[in-house]
């Protein structure tokens, strides 16, 4: 373990000749930067996410959002496969945003040294005050915003916006933060247009009771891992764990991180040389 800020003890690593591999998890930005320095190192990155579920028709709504809480609002929502888009087939939004509020507000906020607590403050006062600002954008671009949105008692509280334009920060960027939108949509294949309009390509969820509507999804979404019905802030170490596009270029997990480090060496021998 070496001890510094960021850029300096950084580009130390990053441009030695006794480093043979560098595994960076952060920003897009950061990991680019990184990769242009490396030269002929081996680069792992695992980058940013906005990560996105589709809702389908017919399915246990009590039970996605039970679901849905947990998946936006865990970790303060500081997490990179944190729930932060929800598509859902617009005869059941108005559904869900009722039970989603509804459940969003029973979440405990106070000391995370208490057991009861399910949520407390983000990592600094400063990205509080980011996702703060971000909301009040979207909400001034035309988003409805449904519960949370504000800093109380020093705590970001759980927020849901709704029909949020595609280009907002809140949509397009990774939030980071307990903070998540719900926008309908006419159909599944609607939703799947949605999550790949994005830079991103972490990991997506979708909810269906439809065998072949999800093996579509599972063809057709760009990302790294789709989880059916479930969150796509599911993850447990086994899982190859890594995204596509502006998310990273490589994979996670136990097995799939030593494969990553790993120089393959190629030995050919004959047993039978010519004399």
């Amino acid at each position: 373990m070496v001890t510094g800020s960021g850029k300096t003890v950084g580009d130390a690593l990053v441009e030695s000749e006794s480093v043979r591999m560098i595994t960076f998890t952060g920003s897009p930005e950061v990991g680019k930067g990184i990769r242009d320095k490396a030269g002929l190192k081996k680069v792992s990155l695992e980058l940013g996410s906005n990560a996105g579920v589709i809702i389908d028709k017919g399915v246990n709504m009590e039970a996605v959002v039970e679901k849905a809480v947990t998946g936006a609002f865990s970790n303060q929502g500081q997490v990179c496969i944190s729930l932060q888009r929800i598509y859902i087939v617009k005869e059941q939004m108005e559904e869900f945003l009722v039970q989603f509020k509804a459940a969003t507000e029973r979440i405990v906020i106070g000391d995370p040294l208490d057991g009861m607590t399910d949520l407390s403050a983000m990592i600094s006062q400063k990205e509080q005050t980011r996702a703060e600002s971000w909301v009040q954008e979207a909400v001034s671009e035309g988003a409805a915003l449904i519960t949370g949105g504000t800093i109380e008692n020093g705590i970001f509280r759980p927020t849901i916006l709704a029909n949020v334009r595609r280009n907002s920060k809140v949509s397009c960027m990774e939030v980071f933060a307990p903070l998540v939108i719900v926008n309908p949509i006419d159909s599944v294949e609607d939703g799947i247009r949605e999550i790949n309009d994005s830079d991103f390509g972490l990991q997506a969820g979708i909810f269906t009771n439809d065998i072949s509507t999800a093996f579509s999804a599972s063809r057709s979404l760009e990302v790294g891992g789709v989880i059916i019905n479930d969150i796509p802030t599911f993850r447990v170490d086994q899982m190859p764990y890594g995204g596509v596009k502006e998310s990273g270029n490589s994979k996670e997990g136990l097995k799939y991180a030593i494969e990553e480090m790993t120089e393959m060496k190629l030995v050919v021998w004959n047993h039978n040389p010519l004399q």
